[in-house]
């Protein structure tokens, strides 16, 4: 299934994909109700918790810190990256939605806390084809600054009636993308290959490797996306794309 939509989130974990499908990466939203408290392990995947909404208490390695977040277009992220049986325990200050990222990794590696002042943030597009894709991509992490991980982890922000992910590209890693509008009733269009699909608040997008995956916001609507890759054995994301030939004359 290359699109879903979860709409109205539920109190708890909402799945979107799973590491048994072609993605390869468990992924979904965990909704919290303040005072609530939870408690991760797994012993055979790498984890990755990104703040969204609300403030959070989170505890791994006898370290504790707090998430908080109140804009998903203003504020970079929170994100606590763990390895293979690390024991992790999040107590909810206030309503809280985290978005939460697993793939298998054996490797053991120092869990990583990253603040918003660590999270590379870019300006692609600026400049081109009249400002008709500029937009904000933030990276928390990947091959560059994790080469341990299976697995990359960013944001993108779209602006009001803008593409991203243009000029249309691909590669074999597989991608998810999870959608979130300034407005409920926000909306835009996602194509992979030949398909489209319409983007709503709460939907997501899982791109098999090799289709090509531009989209687009409406007018009017602000749109925020998680964007989520799984390495290959043996081929690592490394910033990896291959411009559809038909387009990169828009390059020149």
């Amino acid at each position: 299934m290359k699109f879903g939509r979860l709409d109205k989130l539920q109190h708890g974990y909402n799945a979107m994909t799973t590491c048994d499908s072609k993605m390869l990466m468990d992924i979904g939203y965990q909704v919290m109700e303040p005072k609530e408290i939870l408690s991760f392990i797994d012993t055979t995947k790498e984890t990755a918790f990104v703040i969204l909404t609300g403030q959070i208490s989170i505890t791994w390695d006898e370290k504790t810190e707090t998430m908080e977040r109140r804009s998903l277009f203003d504020e970079n992220p929170y994100c606590l990256h763990v390895p293979v049986n690390t024991q992790v325990q999040i107590k909810a200050v206030s309503a809280a939605e985290i978005l939460i990222q697993k793939t298998e990794n054996e490797k053991l590696f120092p869990a990583k806390f990253y603040r918003p002042a660590d999270v590379q943030c870019d300006q692609f597009g600026a400049g081109m084809w009249n400002g008709t894709a500029e937009r904000t991509v933030r990276t928390i992490f990947d091959y560059t600054n994790a080469p341990y991980s299976n697995m990359v982890n960013g944001e993108v922000i779209n602006r009001p009636g803008r593409w991203s992910g243009y000029i249309p590209h691909t590669h074999p890693q597989p991608e998810v993308y999870t959608y979130k509008f300034d407005k409920p009733q926000g909306f835009g269009c996602s194509l992979i290959g030949e398909e489209a699909f319409k983007i709503s608040h709460n939907s997501w997008s899982a791109i098999p490797g090799g289709d090509s995956h531009p989209q687009v916001t409406a007018p009017g609507y602000a749109m925020w996306y998680s964007w989520m890759i799984r390495h290959l054995p043996g081929d690592p994301w490394n910033k990896t794309r291959t411009d559809d030939p038909d387009h990169v004359w828009l390059l020149e």
